[in-house]
């Protein structure tokens, strides 16, 4: 059912702020992950995750009322898009859009949920929480072919998110955006090392999930700390991971220009 320009105008609101907010993630897990490569303040892969995320904006002045807003924010984006999954059901859509749209309203409401916890439990749970659902899918019935399933789910999401930045793809959220001056040249290249970046801590994650499988041990999954890891544990690691944290930046400063530039149908 297609909405009517007040409703329009209203979820265009709800998008924006949705996109502020997962900028917002994606500037702080960069930011944790770049300096956990070299040892800055004391961070270590270990805080890279979405509880460090959290954690680390409690830490500030005021950093409750900023967690809170946070959440209200990936609400409204997990809000945003699953109500893109299910809208204009009489059109055309392709169903991988629509299992996109789904996918990445249940990630962010998860995500919503667990700041929530945070401001109201007032503590942090840094415990993996890809190796605690691994366990539990692994004690069940064909758990192992289940885990795998999930890893393919999420090799397609990362070759995905590769793909939709080398071929540029990402330019069609900005069309308002004057494409010819030199700064907005930056800023759309700051599109392309973000969606290629994200991509690829979503192969290594896919690639941790495949191990849990085929070795039937939670203890190989692991969230964006572990994937971090993987990646520190390389010759460079730390170059390596330092120049994927700067990429999570990259993803998240355009999030912003989204929230911007933006036209949401």
């Amino acid at each position: 059912m297609p909405l009517n320009n007040k409703s329009k105008s209203w979820m265009d609101n709800i998008a924006r702020l949705g996109l502020i907010a997962k900028g917002m993630v994606y500037v702080i897990l960069g930011a944790l992950g770049f300096m956990a490569a070299f040892e800055i303040g004391g961070h270590t892969n270990s805080d890279t995750n979405k509880t460090g995320v959290f954690d680390y904006i409690k830490e500030f002045p005021g950093g409750i009322v900023a967690l809170i807003l946070l959440a209200a924010g990936l609400l409204c984006y997990s809000f945003w898009r699953g109500v893109q999954t299910f809208s204009n059901t009489n059109e055309k859509k392709k169903w991988s859009k629509r299992a996109r749209y789904f996918f990445s309203s249940l990630v962010y409401l998860s995500l919503a949920y667990t700041a929530v916890q945070m401001i109201i439990l007032n503590r942090s749970d840094k415990a993996d929480k890809n190796q605690y659902w691994a366990a539990e899918v692994l004690n069940k019935p064909y758990g192992q072919w289940l885990i795998g399933l999930g890893a393919l789910v999420l090799t397609g999401v990362g070759i995905y998110q590769i793909y939709f930045g080398i071929s540029e793809k990402y330019k069609k959220h900005v069309q308002q955006l004057n494409l010819h001056s030199s700064g907005s040249a930056l800023l759309l290249r700051s599109g392309k090392i973000g969606y290629v970046s994200r991509g690829i801590v979503w192969l290594i994650i896919a690639y941790l999930a495949f191990r849990a499988a085929l070795y039937n041990k939670s203890s190989e999954a692991g969230d964006t700390g572990k994937a971090f890891d993987f990646i520190e544990s390389f010759s460079f690691g730390s170059y390596l991971l330092g120049a994927l944290g700067i990429g999570l930046i990259a993803y998240g400063a355009f999030n912003f220009i989204r929230a911007r530039y933006e036209t949401f149908k």
